[in-house]
């Protein structure tokens, strides 16, 4: 393999430690097949470490991200990583904690999603030295079945795979054969990635550890190679909820289906307990200044979470569009400069003047996932225009609930706020 010089990859003094250490320290570590193999690994050399990334979706979600700031790390650190994006894999769909069928998606669907994500990961992996990008589509794709399963298929016990409990869940609900051969298949991958790359570590999450184990025997019992695996917590937040799902949505790294300020908001609102652990996660800051931040408590906690949503805003959107979201954010929670960064809707003065149901303007600036969401919304008092709450559902908005230059501000909750400008 090449030097970790060769990829053009200069680690920082944090980062001269084991790449294990760092992962450990900043809590991305849930399982291993083998720490002492893993440390050796790192220090005897530059590793090729992967994970693979479901292409179902044409952008990644913050549920994505512990695992994509796992491999900058690395990268960072001098190793290399590989994202495996699974064309292949995606048109069977992993059964892991899933308890029905997944929707099936054309090969072109599932291309020009790829297509999206690079993009998304450019943000966080460099291409240009070293990070590869690989599609199993290559490979799965022009398999020969009865090949397949002679060299790979008679490796795999039945009986095991049944007892794994990613296909347990969904025994319950009907497990299709289609379903039943993912973890080979993902097996076969990690194989492919050690004969191809010389990958020798795959890591993901908690609910993959079984498939993951199946690739590292997978390479011990085909070529006797070496290979390990490390997996990543389930993310939580400090009221059990599952990492990035909100009642908006899912949290996404794409611009046209999340605005940065919007993305800003949702870090700066993180709950003060889960703040110290969120920047050790999803921003680079040397854990001291993570500590010292931790170490902020009652107002000055603020400081702590600004740094959080501009840090994070930064590394997903650049560097101009967090201070951007940061400028909005203080316009309309402290008074501060102009709107002009706000997320806003532009609507034509005539159909203001025929009136607009509040429920169908606010579901209409993505103020809700749907109108049964923004309706419940104003049944629970959490809706306002221009200050003003909005007490019932049949409530009509007409240019009167405007200002003087023709804005309204809508409300959702406490924290989430749009713009609307009427136009002639």
């Amino acid at each position: 393999l090449p030097t970790a010089s060769s990829w053009g990859f200069h680690a920082t003094e944090e980062e001269m430690n084991n790449t294990i250490d760092i992962w450990k320290e900043r809590g991305f570590v849930s399982q291993t097949s083998d720490e002492t193999a893993v440390r050796r690994a790192f220090d005897a050399g530059p590793v090729t470490c992967y994970i693979g990334f479901d292409p179902t979706a044409p952008s990644f979600h913050v549920g994505n991200l512990v695992q994509i700031m796992a491999l900058t790390h690395l990268q960072r650190n001098g190793h290399r990583p590989v994202a495996l994006v699974g064309a292949g894999t995606a048109m069977i769909g992993d059964p892991s904690g899933k308890t029905e069928l997944r929707r099936m998606l054309t090969p072109d669907h599932i291309d020009q999603h790829i297509t999206r994500l690079k993009s998304q990961l450019s943000r966080y992996l460099d291409f240009d030295t070293g990070a590869l990008l690989v599609n199993n589509g290559d490979w799965l794709r022009e398999l020969n079945y009865i090949e397949f399963l002679r060299e790979v298929g008679v490796h795999f016990s039945v009986n095991r795979m049944l007892a794994a409990e990613a296909y347990k869940i969904r025994m319950e609900t009907g497990l299709t054969f289609l379903e039943f051969n993912y973890q080979v298949l993902q097996a076969y991958d990690f194989l492919m990635l050690y004969r191809n790359y010389g990958c020798t570590l795959q890591m993901g999450g908690d609910d993959q550890w079984g498939n993951i184990l199946a690739g590292v025997d997978l390479i011990r019992r085909i070529d006797r190679g070496a290979a390990e695996a490390v997996t990543t917590p389930l993310i939580t937040t400090a009221d059990g909820k599952k990492m990035g799902k909100t009642a908006a949505g899912a949290i996404w790294l794409d611009a046209e289906k999340m605005s940065p300020y919007d993305y800003y908001q949702f870090w700066i609102n993180t709950d003060d307990r889960d703040v110290e652990r969120f920047l050790a996660l999803f921003t680079f800051l040397p854990m001291d200044e993570v500590r010292r931040l931790g170490r902020l408590r009652n107002a000055d906690i603020r400081e702590a979470k600004r740094t959080l949503a501009h840090e994070a805003t930064k590394i997903t959107h650049g560097e101009a569009e967090a201070l951007k979201a940061e400028q909005a954010a203080r316009s309309v929670f402290e008074g501060q400069g102009d709107m002009e960064n706000v997320p806003t809707t532009r609507l034509n003065r005539t159909r203001l003047e025929q009136g607009l149901n509040v429920i169908d303007l606010f579901a209409e600036c993505g103020m809700g996932q749907s109108k049964s969401d923004v309706r419940r919304l104003i049944q629970q008092g959490g809706a306002s225009v221009n200050g003003v709450a909005v007490t019932g559902i049949e409530t009509t908005v007409t240019l009167r609930n405007a200002d003087e230059n023709g804005v309204m501000v809508l409300r959702a909750g406490k924290k989430r706020y749009h713009r609307v400008i009427i136009e002639t």
